[in-house]
């Protein structure tokens, strides 16, 4: 069977160029040449570009371009450790948020400051404490997330209880929600005492979540129907 790229375009809502970039990737195999130099594709193809982007949505385009290779080599069991491993990952940074959204209730950050009962904390402290690497915090200083005071007599970082607060937050929300601006809104948000709001962007990361597990499902079934496909071609040779 022989499509033209404009029919699979049309099926797929996308347009043609971005047929042609996938193929340039190196996601789906070259196209068959006519002798007239115009592209046509097989339902190998087809069934390529609608795994693409069945993908694309749950898994992201940087695991469709580590995948897509590996069936072209015939590496179907690698593939599907590749799709697994991304899916074990969201399901850690489930856990992790829904441990965020637990330390950042009221309760629960009275509970933790009512245990820093020191004024000062060294950054090794903070380390054993908090189980914070020393390069994470001085990477978080450098972002202006946290600002230690030094100890005037040996320029040591020194930590009071508030940063210890905020390094708990830091850590517990950017295990969910990953981008440095977004831990600042949330910190923002809790400075101007507003909790309820902080944690309302992690609940937000949950349910995004949520909505990613059924994408890399759906992503799923349309990879296992290609891979059975792409078998089934193999034994017929």
């Amino acid at each position: 069977m022989e499509l033209r790229p404009i029919d699979i375009a049309k099926k797929l809502d996308v347009g043609t160029s971005a047929l042609r970039h996938y193929e340039e990737w190196g996601i789906v195999p070259k196209a068959i040449r006519k002798a007239n130099g115009y592209r046509v594709y097989t339902e190998v193809h087809e069934a390529y570009f609608q795994c693409i982007r069945a993908m694309y949505p749950g898994f992201g385009m940087g695991t469709v371009r580590r995948v897509m290779p590996l069936l072209q080599e015939n590496k179907y069991i690698e593939a599907l450790w590749e799709v697994n491993q991304v899916q074990a990952e969201l399901f850690e940074r489930k856990q992790q948020a829904l441990d965020a959204a637990s330390i950042l209730s009221p309760d629960n950050i009275q509970d933790f400051m009512k245990k820093q009962q020191k004024k000062y904390y060294s950054i090794g402290e903070v380390e054993d404490e908090l189980h914070v690497a020393a390069t994470t915090l001085r990477h978080w200083e450098k972002e202006g997330l946290i600002t230690p005071e030094r100890n005037p007599e040996n320029g040591y970082r020194l930590y009071t209880r508030e940063d210890m607060r905020r390094i708990l937050i830091i850590k517990t929300v950017q295990s969910s929600v990953y981008l440095l601006d977004t831990v600042r809104d949330i910190l923002d948000k809790i400075q101007h005492h507003s909790l309820t709001d902080a944690r309302k962007i992690v609940i937000d990361a949950l349910d995004y979540m949520d909505y990613q597990i059924e994408q890399q499902l759906r992503g799923a079934y349309y990879l296992y129907r290609l891979i059975d496909l792409l078998k089934s071609k193999n034994t017929a040779v």
